[in-house]
C-alpha cells in the first residue's frame, strides 16, 4: 500500500475546540509549518495539516458537545532543553523539567494551552539493555523516573 509523500504509517490527529489557535501555538512553541486548512461556512476547521519535524500533524476542530479528547505526543529534537524552554515561553506550561533518563533520553514534558501533552525528548546516549537494568537500581535514576511518572498531567482535575 502507498503512503503519499511526506506522510508515514501513523498520522496523528489532534481534535480540539480552537484548532486555529493551536495551529499558532505549534508554530510559535514547536516550530511547525502550516500545510493546509479547510475552513466551513461555520467558520469552524474541517482539516488542517501541519509538519512538525519529518512528521504530519492533523487536526480539526471538534463539535461543540464532543468532550476534550487531549493528544499525547512524543517529539525527538536535537536539543530538549531549548525547545520545552520555547514552549513554555509560547504559552505551554511545564509538567515535568527536562530530565535525564535511565534508557539514554533527556525528556520534559509541556501542556499546551489547549490541553494536549507533549513529550519533548533528546537521545544523548546509546544504552545497552544490560546498562539499562543496572541503571533502574541506582537510586538517582529511580529518583528521576519516579518524578516523571508521578507527575500531575492535568491538575485541578477529578
Amino acid at each position: 500500500m502507498p503512503i503519499p509523500e511526506g506522510y508515514t504509517t501513523v498520522t496523528p490527529w489532534i481534535i480540539g475546540q480552537d484548532t486555529a489557535g493551536l495551529m499558532d501555538w505549534l508554530t510559535r512553541a514547536l516550530g511547525a509549518e502550516e500545510i493546509d486548512r479547510l475552513v466551513g461556512p461555520d467558520g469552524r476547521i474541517g482539516h488542517a495539516e501541519m509538519r512538525l519535524g519529518n512528521a504530519i500533524v492533523m487536526m480539526f476542530d471538534a463539535r461543540p458537545e464532543w468532550p476534550p479528547t487531549p493528544a499525547f505526543l512524543r517529539l525527538y529534537v536535537d536539543d530538549a532543553e531549548a525547545v520545552h524552554a520555547q514552549a513554555v515561553a509560547a504559552g505551554g506550561t511545564s509538567v515535568t523539567e527536562v530530565t535525564h533518563l535511565f534508557f539514554g533520553d533527556k525528556v520534559g514534558r509541556v501542556r499546551d494551552p489547549f490541553g494536549n501533552l507533549y513529550w519533548i525528548q533528546t537521545r544523548i546516549e546509546e544504552v545497552t539493555e544490560q546498562e539499562m537494568m543496572e541503571r533502574l537500581s541506582n537510586p538517582e535514576f529511580t529518583r528521576r523516573m519516579e518524578y516523571v511518572q508521578n507527575a500531575d498531567f492535568f491538575p485541578g482535575r477529578g
